[in-house]
């Protein structure tokens, strides 16, 4: 199970990097992008009231987050693995888990959306390759209860400032 999670996480890892040659003109700043003072913000200790462990990112996925506007992370609340995406502005450098899933080599299915423990949407999928599934959802969420089931519908909300950042995504990969 850890081996196909890990292959799963990869492949979500790749949406920093898919678009590294279009950043510059969707991003809204023209290519410049803002970083913050000081220490980053800490990582959610908890998800859906279960404690999440830090797992290390390989020097592949290190490589992949090069000029990614945020911070991403990989964790585990022991049944799950969760990569979690601080995202500083609006950019198509967050892609949806389903684009990278594909270009890995899974084919997807969209599944029903379900609530998180908060009762925000999440958009879910079915990606599947040779014989191994996984269940794979996927939340953004802002500092103000705002949150989107899509990268897309988030992305159209951020760009011209009507969701104001940073934001917080959630794609959480689960063995089927």
């Amino acid at each position: 199970m850890a081996g196909l999670r890990r292959e799963a996480a990869a492949a979500v890892f790749c949406m920093a990097a898919i678009a590294a040659g279009v950043a510059p003109l969707a991003s809204g700043t023209g290519g410049m992008q803002r970083r913050h003072e000081g220490s980053p913000p800490a990582w959610p200790a908890h998800y859906e009231g279960r404690e999440l462990t830090e797992m290390p990112l390989s020097p592949r996925e290190e490589a992949f987050l090069r000029g990614f506007p945020g911070r991403v992370g990989r964790f585990s609340d022991g049944w799950r693995e969760i990569i979690i995406r601080r995202v500083d502005e609006p950019t198509r450098r967050l892609h949806s888990a389903a684009d990278c899933l594909r270009g890995a080599g899974y084919a997807v299915t969209p599944l029903p959306a379900r609530k998180d423990a908060s009762g925000a949407a999440m958009g879910c999928m079915r990606a599947s390759r040779d014989k191994d599934a996984i269940a794979v959802c996927e939340v953004i969420r802002d500092g103000s209860g705002g949150s989107w089931p899509d990268v897309s519908e988030w992305f159209w909300n951020a760009l011209p400032g009507t969701a104001r950042g940073p934001w917080w995504s959630y794609v959480v990969v689960e063995k089927r």
